[in-house]
């Protein structure tokens, strides 16, 4: 393998992986901003237009297999640059849907780009370093997601709001040929997909050690996205801020999600299973505490900003786990747990929904959403204990 070219000792081709990262962010979620604009042009309700958010992270669960197995015959580097393209003209549709059916389409069409592009990209990622360094280059890739969240969404969403939601995806669409040419530049061509069968990927896939990584990726999401779903209505109802102090709410969120992602990342270096478990145990504490105090200005913003460093301190040890226990099949395995996470996404705002609807009430959500993280920290602990109590192989 050539020695990649880097800058102070970062691969450049990781740079080229965060360009595409902070599109795709971007896309996925800047819609949340853009919800009234959508709903009024194309003359559908507001929960009709916030169907686009679910299409898209449903499309993410159910493309990222798919993608991935029609892309392993593919080198990784050219699976990539497909990636970007599909992206491109996903949000290129967007830009000019002339109705809601058109644009949830395109939508769908967009995110099946998702999953695979993480997958493939951690893989990747994770080559151009040495093993000790394999959690923090994955958490630089995923840096283009946290800043998506920090600059990407709220200038989009201020873009859309000034000239037309239309103008946010013809942004988001230019981002898509920055991200392709920076991939062709700087990612090497000497990183190919392994040949491996389709049933030997599924096999893989399924070993009991991964399939619990992936379910907890959606347990944990679950409880997290209960909360986050309702942050806004949270911050409005029950600590009774004014609508204006929203966004810079969430700015604290994404700065969270930048600290936590490169904290979890150099601890997941040091130990990655007790990373994981310190993270669960965090984001318990933190999704209780907003039962406890959310009715308190100063410790609701915090608790938000605490929110983004908890869950996305997480995220660098599941990858890594899933990456180590699927090694049959490390791109189809590592696109799923994409995947797995917005299905927690999905399943979180249906959760917190239903403690809503239930007359439970707001303050509730963060004691559910703890006892669901609860589950996931158990199951993550027997896991653990499981392996440990497995006998090592010895010679015959």
């Amino acid at each position: 393998m050539n020695k990649e070219p880097s800058s102070q000792g970062i691969p450049l081709a990781l740079y080229a992986l965060m360009a595409g990262a902070f599109g795709i962010g971007t896309t996925e979620f800047v819609i949340m901003g853009l919800l009234p604009e959508v709903s009024r042009d194309l003359q559908v309700s507001i929960p009709m237009a916030g169907l686009l958010i679910s299409g898209y992270a449903l499309g993410v669960a159910v493309g990222a297999p798919i993608m991935s197995i029609l892309m392993a015959k593919f080198s990784r580097k050219r699976s990539l640059l497909w990636l970007m393209a599909i992206f491109t003209l996903g949000n290129l549709i967007c830009a000019v849907a002339p109705d809601y059916t058109t644009l949830m389409i395109a939508r769908v069409v967009t995110s099946f780009a998702h999953g695979t592009f993480f997958g493939i990209g951690a893989v990747v990622a994770t080559s151009l370093v040495p093993k000790d360094k394999r959690a923090l280059a994955i958490a630089l890739m995923f840096t283009g997601l946290t800043v998506a969240n920090v600059v990407g969404v709220p200038v989009g969403t201020w873009l859309g709001q000034l000239l037309g939601w239309r103008s946010t995806f013809w942004a988001v669409t230019m981002i898509g040929p920055l991200a392709l040419a920076a991939i062709y530049f700087l990612v090497p061509s000497d990183h190919h997909a392994e040949k491996v069968a389709v049933k030997s990927e599924i096999n893989a896939l399924l070993q009991p050690q991964v399939i619990a990584g992936l379910l907890l990726t959606i347990i944990a999401d679950t409880g997290l996205f209960a909360i986050l779903t309702y942050v806004a209505p949270i911050l409005t109802d029950v600590a009774h801020f004014s609508p204006t102090a929203i966004s810079p709410v969430f700015l604290l969120f994404g700065v969270g999600m930048v600290i936590g992602n490169i904290i979890g990342a150099k601890l997941a270096d040091i130990n990655l299973d007790k990373t994981l478990i310190g993270a669960l145990m965090f984001i318990i504490a933190t999704l209780a505490s907003f039962s406890l105090f959310s009715h308190n200005q100063i410790a609701v913003v915090s608790l938000v900003g605490l929110l983004g460093i908890a869950g996305f301190a997480m995220v660098p040890s599941l990858q890594i786990k899933i990456l180590e226990k699927a090694s049959g099949a490390p791109t189809l395995a590592s696109a799923m747990n994409i995947g797995a996470f917005n299905v927690g996404n999905a399943a979180g705002a249906w959760v917190g929904g239903l403690v809503i609807s239930s007359g439970l009430g707001l303050t509730s959500i963060g004691w559910i959403a703890a006892c669901i993280v609860f589950v996931g920290l158990v199951l993550a602990v027997v896991e653990l204990r499981l392996v440990a109590s497995r006998p090592h192989s010895t010679p015959a």
